[in-house]
């Protein structure tokens, strides 16, 4: 029971008036290595309601959660207690620990506050330890939960010190890639060893690459039809295939931390050969210079409406009988997000008909591109009225129709530049389906 002290009207005594404490009963088990030894939420629970009936303490709300009290703010449950504790549902916390209410200054901050406020009259743990609006038990209390950060900074600190300590010894300090697996013997920890049942097709996928001129995406399709898995059951997606292409760890070698230029001879056995890696490079640069090789206007605008995958675009020649030529732009999904995506492509003269209607639910009203418009339709003008001696009408509405007219100029005649500038303009999210535009 907690006091408060109260002056009864006519007196100038100060009675001890007993503040009901109404506890909130909060347990919480981070998911991190550091809190391997914590009791479980359940046993964590279990034991402060024993305490509870022994002390004959009232629980009117019982909260847990599995989150880590390392940053401010990020714990859902604690910042529901933060908000109930303000409303005045409760005004005490019954909890395992002084470290399970927080192991941040932010976290411990709000914590502090609301007791200033008298919003919080206490905290109990289960260990005896009762933490009141007192100077020298909040002080404790602050003590308390800036030993556990300092304990978690430490551990950051040692944990790294030691990653780089196993990358030194040739341990890659992270999940084996495709093709291993990491050895189960304690002492071997972060040891990489020969998955033998994939190792193959990954040797195969390098060669396939480095000696028979597959892309990338044929390589799905390739895996796909031979069933190939991970070792989590799940088909390679592009992005993997294309991270096993450039990983250096299946010749042998490895860069750790990722970026950092510090690069280490791992104890694993390579898979391939350096030989073979370095033809794969040499495959992938042209591959990419192929893929982006050429800009074009409208691939960065649009997205497919069946898989959400961007859109791509290629350009294809046609030979004419009397030996010129003809180039076509087509448009179609990239099928990153789902290989059998069913959307139809589309030229580039049928698209940019699809989008003249839309300029017309443009607001070119405070952007940079009416500006330009104007000089330019401006310039125009001039040359109509000062050397054809045309009369123009100056109304706004003309000005305006005429500003949208050339815009859609533009989308048809411009430079790719003019062409991305115009569809600036439009804020709606622009998808393509079966040779439609659809503005969400």
């Amino acid at each position: 029971m907690t006091y408060k002290t109260e002056a009864p009207l006519g007196t100038a005594a100060k009675v001890a008036v007993p503040v009901k404490v109404k506890y909130c009963l909060y347990a919480r088990k981070s998911t991190e290595q550091e809190d391997k030894q914590i009791l479980s939420i359940d046993s964590q629970i279990a034991e402060m309601e024993k305490l509870a009936v022994n002390e004959g303490l009232e629980i009117v709300d019982r909260k847990q959660e599995s989150h880590s009290a390392k940053e401010a703010g990020q714990r859902p449950v604690f910042n529901e207690i933060i908000a109930e504790l303000k409303q005045g549902k409760y005004n005490g916390i019954l909890t395992w620990a002084p470290d399970r209410i927080s192991r941040n200054a932010g976290d411990l901050g709000r914590i502090v506050d609301l007791m200033d406020q008298k919003l919080l009259v206490e905290i109990r743990t289960y260990g005896g330890q009762k933490f009141t609006n007192n100077p020298n038990e909040k002080f404790l209390l602050m003590i308390l939960g800036s030993q556990a950060k300092l304990e978690n900074d430490n551990k950051v600190i040692n944990v790294k010190r030691g990653l780089r300590t196993r990358a030194a010894m040739g341990l890659r300090p992270s999940m084996a890639p495709t093709g291993y697996l990491n050895s189960k013997n304690k002492d071997e920890k972060c040891q990489a060893i020969v998955d033998h049942q994939r190792a193959p097709i990954v040797r195969d996928i390098f060669h396939k690459v480095a000696y028979e001129g597959y892309s990338g995406r044929k390589i799905c399709k390739w895996l796909k039809e031979t069933e190939f898995k991970n070792r989590y059951g799940k088909y390679v997606t592009l992005g993997n295939i294309y991270r096993i292409l450039r990983m250096s760890f299946y010749y042998g070698v490895f860069e750790y931390p990722e970026g950092s230029g510090d690069w280490y001879t791992g104890k694993h056995t390579p898979i391939i050969t350096k030989e073979v890696f370095d033809i794969v490079q040499e495959k992938l640069k042209v591959e990419k210079k192929k893929a982006y090789g050429r800009e074009f206007a409208f691939t960065r605008m649009l997205h497919c409406a069946y898989c959400d995958s961007g859109i791509t675009a290629e350009e294809k020649i046609k030979e004419l009988k009397n030996g010129g030529s003809n180039a076509h732009i087509y448009y179609r999904c990239t099928k990153v997000k789902n290989r059998d995506c069913p959307n139809e492509s589309v030229s580039e003269t049928i698209l940019i008909a699809e989008m003249l209607p839309i300029i017309d639910t443009m607001s070119l009203d405070k952007s940079e591109l009416r500006q330009k418009l104007e000089k330019e339709i401006a310039r125009y003008a001039l040359f109509q009225t000062g050397v054809l001696k045309q009369d123009l009408p100056q109304s706004k509405k003309h000005r305006d129709i005429s500003i949208k007219i050339f815009a859609k100029y533009m989308l048809q005649h411009g430079t790719l530049l003019e062409k991305r500038e115009v569809l600036s303009c439009i804020k709606s999210k622009i998808l393509l389906k079966d040779k439609k535009l659809i503005a969400e």
